[in-house]
């Protein structure tokens, strides 16, 4: 497997359907370790003056992995002894983000902003009222709001995005003429989705592309979400769509082609760092992170995910790789 689930809060059943692949933010995170060196256990509460102490937060699967990574090295360019410290589990690592235990995390803007909104207003908040949409500045500024009493600073989102995506058969999409889930919904085709089980109620997943799209679902076989299995299913043609992320990086080798989610059914997850404001709220760890942030795209992830899924690279190695590649390290 490429990534892990994530699970967007409990109630929003939202972006990650609480399965098995998914990609990053969410409920739990947890996935094999892939890299990050050890870190100490507390930061050095210096507020983020060059030459202090940071640690990293990584959630423990590939894409995080590789996250920290480019966030550890382009703030040690910036003048800062960094560090990366793995946590699996975002009920974890978001306190001792709050203690100062941990500095700064990559995180998705929709995920968060929901978890947070649970922690402070009730588990049924998200699903109640949620306070992420598909417009991201929206969302960042509902995150923002939520995080600054805890003592955190959500730093500006950039383009890069990961959550959840249908892909079908390049095959079926070429037949059929789809490049969109509107080109779908258009086509009057019945489709037979692979996913997690939960997919049958979830609004954003089956419910959400009849109502928006007036795509035809005509059952949901529950292989998980963007696993091998449901991969296969939609190679073989058993189903025709599977609900999978913006990010995963083995589309290609099942043959398979995301469609564009363009009426945005799906919630803002872009990429943003998120810090502890007390310990790493200068102004220079912004300037450094934000260099990289408007730099890196969603294409730029499937491609550093698969360096490290698929050609067993290193997250450091491909971190330091993409960073000299976009002229964001001194030389």
């Amino acid at each position: 497997m490429t990534k892990t689930t994530r699970v967007l809060g409990a109630s929003l059943g939202a972006l990650a359907l609480t399965v098995s692949l998914a990609a990053c933010g969410g409920d739990s995170l947890e996935k094999s370790k892939d890299g990050g060196s050890a870190a100490p256990e507390s930061s050095s509460g210096s507020g983020g003056a060059k030459g202090s102490s940071l640690v990293i937060g990584a959630a423990g699967f590939t894409e995080s992995n590789v996250l920290a990574e480019l966030y550890a090295q382009v703030l040690k360019d910036a003048g800062y002894s960094t560090s990366v410290k793995t946590v699996n589990n975002r009920e974890l690592y978001e306190p001792s983000l709050e203690k100062g235990e941990i500095d700064v995390v990559p995180e998705y803007a929709a995920t968060l902003a929901e978890f947070l909104n649970a922690k402070v207003n009730g588990s049924k908040a998200p699903e109640e009222k949620p306070v992420a949409s598909s417009d991201v500045a929206a969302t960042v500024a509902a995150l923002d709001k939520l995080a600054g009493p805890l003592g955190l600073k959500a730093l500006p989102a950039g383009a890069a995005v990961d959550q959840n995506a249908f892909a079908v058969s390049r095959e079926f999409a070429e037949k059929n003429n789809l490049k969109t889930l509107s080109d779908l919904g258009k086509s009057g085709l019945k489709v037979k989705i692979a996913a997690g089980d939960e997919c049958s109620v979830r609004p954003f997943c089956a419910p959400g592309l009849t109502k928006t799209y007036g795509i035809q679902v005509s059952g949901i076989d529950p292989k998980g979400v963007g696993t091998p299995q449901a991969k296969q299913a939609v190679k073989d043609g058993a189903n025709q769509l599977v609900l999978t992320t913006t990010t995963d990086a083995t589309l290609d080798s099942y043959g398979l082609v995301l469609l564009e989610d363009d009426k945005k059914l799906q919630n803002a997850d872009n990429v943003l760092p998120v810090v502890n404001a007390k310990d790493a709220g200068a102004p220079e760890v912004a300037a450094a992170l934000d260099k990289l942030t408007k730099a890196l795209t969603t294409a730029d992830l499937v491609e550093l995910n698969r360096k490290v899924d698929a050609e067993r690279a290193k997250p450091a190695d491909v971190a330091k790789a993409y960073l000299e590649s976009k002229g964001l390290l001194k030389k």
